[in-house]
């Protein structure tokens, strides 16, 4: 017997990644500079070169066996340090090493901070539309429910009145992504200070914690526009974060938890998170790009392609006449689909060899996430097309 769950999870990918194998059989096909992909959200952009310079000088300079040997489980102590000290220094915090979980990125922190708080039966999590699907599996795969508050379409700021009315005594923890994926929006700190309220209330009225989930790898990823950190609003935030976005690693996999000394339960939340990895193997993350990642905290790919890259596909979609808000972080635009249907939509323009993910995933249907963390000309390039999409529906 094997399981039917996981079954159905392995043989259907998502639609993001459906879309980028189509993408890549196109290419083979018709030639990589006849597709358009903008499915994926795959960081065009090399890293910054102290990653490289950090890299080769650890492997010259130290042993192999160090380099390459187990760390601690949750991560080498003075790797945690290093990082704490830069997130110190930034955000005016006061992380210490023993409140950072060294992880294969933010997916794997959101697993194990997931499977730490899914205290009890029909243990429920929240989260605001538009939201990153792999939510849904997570929550799910550790035994919970996750409960989608519907978005704001005008703004795609935060929805307060559909958050409070998705918060119940069930509700363990809200799960925040911002900037946002798909929608390149960073919510408000008006809004997220109303958010922190409604949840300390809601805590009191239930004698219990709400935990606040920020999913944090496009923090750095913004353009203009300043990210609240968000334990200064709410003290029982707990970080979810990645360098696959700001240092352009993603294949690397190395990210952080923090859990706060300000989060009710600290110690035993902390202890709950090192649980957790244990269970699922989750320990000792790579140890080179641990150390990369202390030494490199902080830094950035550069960002001027990407905003080049905004700046480019939005004036020209909306001058042709789509309606998307302006991204102010991450690397997506969110376009509301021509004619209503994106799914139809996404369909119709894979035979002008354009990829864009629909948004039903997203939790948003009738919305199109175009991922612009590509090649300048590649935007150039595919302009004629949504033109011709647009003029058809």
């Amino acid at each position: 017997m094997i399981s039917e769950t996981m079954y159905e999870l392995g043989s259907r990918r998502s639609s993001i990644r459906e879309l980028f194998e189509y993408g890549k059989r196109a290419a083979e096909a018709v030639g990589a500079e006849n597709v358009y992909d903008f499915s994926l959200g795959n960081p065009s952009t090399p890293p910054p070169p102290a990653v490289t310079e950090t890299m080769l000088t650890i492997l010259k300079e130290q042993e192999p066996c160090a380099v390459h040997g187990y760390t601690s489980a949750q991560g080498a102590y003075s790797v945690r340090k290093r990082i704490a000290d830069d997130l110190n220094a930034r955000y005016d915090a006061s992380l210490t090493a023993d409140e950072l979980y060294m992880t294969c990125g933010a997916a794997a922190s959101l697993c194990i901070v997931l499977r730490a708080l899914t205290a009890f039966p029909c243990c429920r999590f929240v989260t605001q539309a538009p939201y990153f699907p792999e939510y849904k599996v997570f929550v799910e795969s550790m035994g919970g429910s996750l409960t989608v508050a519907t978005a704001d379409t005008d703004t795609f700021d935060l929805n307060l009145e559909a958050l409070a009315s998705c918060i119940t005594p069930d509700t363990q923890g809200v799960i925040l992504n911002s900037p946002n994926n798909p929608s390149g929006v960073i919510y408000s700190e008006d809004k997220l200070k109303a958010l922190a309220s409604l949840l300390t209330a809601r805590a009191k009225d239930y004698g219990r914690p709400i935990y606040l989930i920020s999913d944090e790898p496009y923090r750095e990823i913004t353009y203009g526009k300043t990210v609240p950190y968000l334990p200064h609003l709410y003290a029982n935030t707990v970080i979810c974060y990645s360098y696959s976005k700001s240092l352009s690693l993603p294949g690397e996999r190395i990210g952080y938890i923090a859990v706060p000394n300000t989060v009710t339960d600290a110690d035993r939340l902390y202890a709950a998170v090192c649980g957790a990895g244990r269970s699922f193997g989750y320990v000792c993350a790579p140890a080179l790009m641990q150390q990369v990642a202390a030494v490199c905290s902080g830094m950035t790919s550069d960002l001027s392609s990407y905003r080049r890259n905004r700046d480019t596909l939005y004036t020209a979609l909306t001058d042709m006449g789509y309606d998307c808000v302006v991204p102010d972080g991450a690397f997506y635009l969110f376009v509301k689909a021509p004619g209503g249907d994106a799914v139809a939509f996404s369909e119709r323009a894979k035979k002008e060899q354009v990829l864009v993910v629909p948004g039903n995933d997203f939790g948003c249907p009738g919305y199109l996430r175009l991922s612009y963390c590509v090649d300048h000309a590649m935007i150039l390039r595919s302009l004629p097309a949504f033109q011709r999409l647009i003029e058809t529906v």
